[in-house]
């Protein structure tokens, strides 16, 4: 017996399923099914488009421990929705494919595959087939890329000026709850990618930004530290505090005598044996702590922990440790201090030290909550962003934007090239394709007018969350764009008094809108090709 169901034979010796309560279950086929795909993606797409842009609105998730997130991210909003329907789980993994890939656009991704679902039912009414549709649009995202690269305008950026990265990164920032130190948190961003950039190969190595929160402190106390933050302080008060010029030990091993490795039982019957096994303990600790101190360290960093009589140790041999320091961690801090990880203190040596110019404990906050900070690292590259904010929801949200601040500056160095937001580029996009559909003569020009009519649902989301008439904004910035031949006009949402979004300075990456419109592609074709579907919990009519 099989989860499914059970293999049975009929008298020809053919096999056929009987599924488990087969009389409450109703299978969909053909267009019903399409429907259904439809409905339930639409049903995403609606409740995602009220957070696009920067009035967008704030969605509060609740959690199954009752814990609060509120956020207008769309790759979190997604995750958190935890959808039962197939289709809302292939929306769900289509933001967390934006947000793997490029790290922004989750929101906008979404809204362009629900609407180009949503177009696609009308032609479905039509009685175009499925394969067509998805074969136009296709067709129609490819022209889309085309012409987004026809439009696109090259960043010219460098460690001196940073200006035009600052206003990309402002332009992502814009939109999140704490686009009130939008100008701060950009620089922040801008300024840990850079650091660990490598701009002649045109690569970023996130592995070397890690970013640590911690509660009880206003939003723009966030920092940037050159170096390692650890969420750890010396493992005895009376260990200094700061220590130049540290060579660092880096162990997975703990400071405890070695356990035989089958099953033992050791009978203590007298104070002679009590004091031989204490003996032991000791000899062996001090044989560890010796170990540690003939290889030339002057700071132990351990990943586990050690008790009080190893610690009093290491203070009288003045020997400064670090105990519970996690597996990430450790590792990070072997990366920027150029040092080795070493499982045996039978291993140790000069040569797995790691160095570096000062090891601080340094306390936050009137809780004088202590941290470590490793600075001046022979890998100068690792850096820490540490976010402070007045509770755990501002932190997380704090955190969320950063990472797709950082996900920005990272897609302009691998291709520094942009186009305008505000919906410029997908009205743009749908003008070019609306025309050329003229010229196609097969069913197709139903699809490519289909997929400029999708294009149109991001700046008609961004007017209606505006405040503005959705319809006539959206009339006339396409009409503008024929008439005066500019890409760069897109939707007034900040109520500036211009269209123009390179006088706004709102842009986004070539490589991430290139990207928005594929992935969205891909997924409405998928979507469109499945056509049979079992429906659990309901009888049949």
């Amino acid at each position: 017996m099989s989860a499914l169901g059970q293999l049975v034979f009929d008298e020809f010796g053919n096999p056929f399923i009987i599924l488990k309560n087969q009389d409450r279950k109703r299978r969909l086929f053909g267009t019903e099914a399409l429907k259904s795909h439809i409905m339930a993606a639409k049903n995403v797409y609606n409740t995602l488009k009220t957070s696009l842009g920067p009035k967008g609105l704030d969605k509060v998730l609740v959690g199954p421990d009752g814990d609060v997130t509120i956020t207008n991210d769309g790759a979190t909003i997604m995750n958190e929705m935890r959808p039962t329907h197939e289709i809302a789980k292939l929306m769900v993994d289509l933001a967390k494919s934006q947000d793997a890939e490029i790290g922004d656009g989750t929101t906008s991704v979404v809204v362009m595959a629900g609407a180009l679902l949503e177009q696609a039912e009308t032609l479905l009414d039509k009685g175009i087939h499925p394969i067509r549709i998805a074969d136009g649009y296709e067709m129609a995202a490819h022209l889309a890329v085309q012409h987004l690269e026809t439009i696109a305008e090259n960043v010219n950026f460098s460690k001196e000026n940073l200006d035009s990265l600052v206003d990309i990164a402002k332009t992502t920032l814009g939109s999140k709850v704490v686009n009130r130190f939008r100008q701060e948190l950009a620089h922040i961003a801008i300024n840990a990618v850079l650091s660990v950039a490598d701009l002649e190969h045109k690569d970023v190595d996130f592995e070397l930004i890690k970013m640590v929160t911690k509660v009880g402190a206003r939003l723009e106390d966030t920092m940037l530290i050159k170096g390692v933050l650890v969420d750890k302080d010396m493992s005895h008060p009376q260990m200094p505090k700061t220590i130049k010029d540290a060579k660092i030990a880096i162990l997975t091993c703990p400071f405890e005598p070695p356990k035989p490795k089958t099953k033992h039982k050791i009978d203590v019957s007298s104070v002679e044996d009590y004091q031989k096994l204490r003996e032991y303990e000791h000899k062996k600790f001090e044989e560890m702590v010796q170990q540690v101190k003939d290889c030339g360290a002057n700071l132990v960093i351990c990943q586990w922990g050690f008790d009080d009589e190893a610690n009093h140790l290491l203070l009288q041999r003045e020997l400064p440790a670090v105990r519970w320091v996690g597996g990430p961690e450790i590792e990070l801090i072997a990366i920027a201090t150029g040092g080795r990880i070493v499982p045996r203190f039978e291993e140790l040596s000069s040569e797995k030290l790691g160095f570096a110019g000062t090891v601080r404990e340094v306390s936050f906050g009137t809780a004088k909550d202590r941290m470590l900070v490793i600075e001046g690292c022979p890998n100068s590259r690792a850096v820490t962003i540490f976010i402070r904010g007045g509770n755990k929801m501002i932190v997380e949200e704090a955190k969320r934007s950063i990472h797709d601040a950082l996900c920005v500056v990272r897609n302009l160095v691998r291709d520094p090239r942009i186009v305008y937001g505000g919906g410029a580029a997908d009205i743009s996009c749908a003008n070019v394709i609306a025309e050329a559909a003229n010229s196609i003569p097969g069913l197709e020009q139903y699809a490519y007018r289909a997929f400029a009519d999708a294009l149109e649902a991001i700046p008609m989301a961004l007017a209606e969350n505006s405040g503005l008439a959705p319809i006539d904004s959206v009339s006339e910035i396409k009409s503008r764009q024929i008439k005066e031949k500019n890409p760069r006009l897109g939707v007034d949402c900040m109520h500036r008094g211009t269209n123009d979004m390179k006088e706004q300075c709102v842009v986004e990456a070539l490589i991430g809108k290139k990207q928005q419109i594929l992935l969205a592609t891909q997924l409405v074709r998928m979507i469109l090709k499945i056509d049979d579907v079992r429906l659990p919990g309901e009888k049949d009519d």
